[in-house]
């Protein structure tokens, strides 16, 4: 009978060890979400053969601007020091913009009718 509970406090402190010493502290995994401040694109969707689109945010600084299609192939990459942008070589159809102003990047979908 005593083997049975030195066996069974034995098995009960090396699972404890083993749960504590390879269980994760509560480590602190709160991901830091950083936007462009007041990033618009406009108009959207782009309509009646319009040329140009706007991109603006609050600091206004040179943005990299990528158009990739739905399947995730990049079409299109410019630096954007303004505000206006040309589009008229884009057809028709859905596209995705990445734009990274300051190291921060954001993605926002764009329609072209």
């Amino acid at each position: 009978m005593k083997k049975n509970y030195f066996l069974f406090l034995f098995l009960a402190l090396t699972f404890l060890i083993t749960q504590k010493g390879f269980a994760q502290d509560h480590v602190n995994t709160q991901v830091v979400s950083q936007n462009i401040e007041d990033l618009t694109i406009y108009p959207n969707p782009v309509t009646n053969g319009k040329v140009f689109i706007y991109i603006s945010s609050k600091q206004n600084l040179t943005k990299k601007v990528e158009f990739y299609d739905v399947l995730g192939k990049q079409i299109y990459s410019t630096m954007l020091t303004g505000k206006e942008l040309n589009v008229s070589a884009l057809s028709k159809g859905v596209y995705i913009l990445k734009i990274t102003e300051n190291n921060i990047s954001e993605t926002r979908k764009l329609v072209i009718k």
